[in-house]
């Protein structure tokens, strides 16, 4: 088990990957229901949003998520279950609408149409802000180099024995942006619905304020996902054999073979595999997708310590990466088409990855959630 690609922009290749734009820190405040919230001598009294209000449609595309008290992060039963992911900690979370598939293009194409709104991957590289954050005396790269781009995926020719060295199946390509998703010579056309990828953090939350919308929590995404099935691993239940017919991920030899038993080598059109329980599609495999909690690989055990019920939990309130402390990451969840049971197995509801906030990826996305208070 391993630590998947998303912190690359500040990694191996970062002269030229890092798309260097300010992130304005936005705090993500919960919007909050009329129930009763006490906290007293560690016993929580609060009761739960379950149903949906009356009086409030349920806005087009979205489903409704009933809230829920669980335990978020790895079930016991989870073999592969990583150590950011444990213990699982005791959370409380009133219901919400959420996206029934990843935003698509033909979504974000609407939202760039309506505002001419410009990704980070496509915006130019300012050198003078991108040395700040490399080795003192870092050398100007050539300006051939310092072109708009982001990262691609590359299958290699053989085995890789370093499954580390993600430079092996990482590539920085000069053009590649939502539009052009592999690369300049790639397109969306046909592809409408697909999830848009290569969007930035920066760049979901535009989207977000757009729609009248916000990222989910990292809380109400494990809600969404586990569907009332509180002790299951993956979104389906237990029973890995399956995988195949329920998630678009890696299968055969990573990263040299994909055998395509689930029907995609790469990413799949939205509502290709079974809804959830709830109606929500693609909560494993196909795109990563952000949500707005700080990644800190140490917030699973520093709440549980606490030995609090958290309402409506927003994470950690400050991000850390051990191998990188001086890291901005954003948790991302659900898995790719690239999760295989020898890379990252992250198809299971309880895994988490860091990614950092100015990264664009072929094989990140986003979804989004409304609360009531925001559609009154």
């Amino acid at each position: 088990m391993i630590k998947n690609a998303h912190r690359l922009g500040l990694g191996l290749l970062v002269i030229i990957m890092v798309n260097c734009k300010s992130e304005n820190n936005k705090t993500n405040v919960q919007n909050k229901v009329t129930e009763k919230n006490e906290v007293a001598e560690q016993k929580v009294v609060h009761t739960i949003l379950k149903e949906k209000p009356e009086g409030i449609a349920t806005p087009k595309g979205m489903v409704w998520v009933p809230g829920s008290a669980f335990k978020q992060g790895a079930v016991k039963n989870d073999s592969m279950a990583m150590n950011h992911e444990k213990p699982a900690i005791d959370v409380m979370v009133d219901g919400f609408f959420m996206d029934a598939t990843e935003v698509t293009n033909a979504q974000f194409s609407e939202f760039v149409e309506a505002t001419g709104y410009v990704t980070v991957a496509e915006r130019g590289i300012d050198w003078e802000e991108l040395k700040k954050q490399v080795p003192a005396g870092t050398e100007k790269p050539h300006d051939s180099i310092l072109q708009p781009g982001s990262l691609t995926f590359k299958k290699t020719k053989s085995t890789v024995a370093n499954l580390y060295d993600f430079s092996q199946w990482w590539n920085w390509t000069i053009g590649a942006n939502w539009k052009h998703p592999n690369g300049p010579k790639s397109s969306i056309k046909g592809k409408e619905n697909y999830p848009v990828v290569q969007v930035a953090y920066e760049d979901a939350l535009a989207y977000c304020e757009w729609a009248n919308r916000r990222l989910p929590t990292e809380a109400e995404w494990e809600l969404a996902s586990r569907a009332g099935t509180f002790n299951s691993i993956y979104t389906w239940g237990n029973n890995i054999e399956i995988l195949s017919d329920n998630a678009n991920s890696w299968e055969g030899e990573f990263p040299v073979k994909n055998t395509k038993a689930d029907g995609y080598e790469l990413r799949a059109p939205v509502k290709s595999y079974p809804p959830n329980a709830y109606g929500l599609y693609d909560m494993a495999g196909n795109v990563w997708e952000w949500t707005s909690d700080w990644y800190n690989a140490t917030y699973y055990k520093d709440t549980k310590s606490a030995n609090k019920t958290l309402i409506n939990p927003t994470g950690a309130t400050n991000p850390y990466t051990p191998n990188n402390p001086l890291a901005q990451e954003k948790v991302i969840k659900g898995g790719s088409f690239l999760c295989s049971a020898s890379y990252c197995a992250s198809y299971r509801v309880s895994a988490r990855m860091g990614s950092s906030m100015d990264s664009a990826l072929e094989h990140t996305g986003f979804r989004t959630v409304a609360t009531p208070s925001m559609l009154k």
